[in-house]
């Protein structure tokens, strides 16, 4: 591998962050009359049942802390800056709790989902796919093609709201939110790991629907291309039984 090309990528990577990160800033300020610390501080003022007579002093001394007083061009580069070391900065919405600790307070619950969303869908894709292109496997299987292709174009999200919909909020089947029940201590019990399995079921399912089809598609596409190979002749000729050709061969 030449090392012009890994510069080459290694730039293109930092090139494609900074936008990103440069698009993040941009966006929220081109929202014209929107100031979300005023909307956050009346919000709470409301959910306390009181409203504040010093309304404007508190939004200007949020805006200073959060930096918001500041020029943009100095906003721009204290974000990059910030952005670079990982700092984050106070959330608004949960103040003044630092974004990471949200960040690391939420990260295991959507590295457990994604995980077993992803060893999921892989393992029924593959089989799934294998069995469709499979001569000898059940004829009803070729059916479930359409519904593959529906189902990976559709994006995840939107199949967690349609399965919170249908199955939470109007089956009531399933919590609407949260990782557990409200009140129960975090333990490693089979109680407590049955609810965290109960919890996780629909947004399991969202990432599982979307993904399973794309995995058996494309294994479908690789079983259709080795059939004709000679040693899959071979085996077949051998007399060897359809389950050990399927999943030795």
């Amino acid at each position: 591998m030449r090392t012009g090309y890994v510069v080459q990528r290694i730039l293109l990577f930092f090139a494609i962050m900074w936008l990103a990160a440069t698009i993040n800033f941009v966006l929220p300020r081109l929202a014209t009359g929107r100031d979300p610390i005023r909307e956050q501080l009346i919000a709470q003022s409301m959910r306390g049942g009181f409203m504040s007579q010093s309304m404007e002093v508190m939004v200007q001394e949020y805006r200073v802390k959060f930096g918001l007083d500041e020029p943009l061009p100095k906003q721009y580069v204290n974000y990059l800056w910030n952005t670079i070391r990982f700092d984050l900065g106070k959330s608004l919405t949960n103040y003044p709790k630092a974004v990471m600790n949200l960040i690391g307070e939420a990260l295991p619950w959507t590295l457990g989902i994604v995980s077993f969303a992803i060893v999921t869908s892989f393992t029924l894709g593959t089989i799934l796919g294998a069995l469709i292109a499979w001569p000898r496997a059940p004829g009803f299987l070729k059916y479930t093609v359409p519904f593959l292709l529906t189902f990976s174009a559709v994006p995840f999200y939107i199949l967690g709201l349609i399965l919170i919909y249908f199955f939470a909020f109007q089956l009531k089947w399933f919590p609407i939110g949260g990782g557990y029940p409200i009140g129960t201590v975090p333990s490693f019990t089979f109680g407590f790991v049955t609810k965290l399995v109960y919890h996780a079921m629909l947004p399991s399912l969202s990432m599982i629907l979307a993904s399973t089809g794309g995995w058996a598609l494309g294994m479908r596409g690789m079983m259709v291309t080795i059939q004709g190979e000679d040693y899959m002749n071979y085996a077949e000729a051998k007399g060897l039984p359809d389950s050990r050709i399927f999943f030795g061969y």
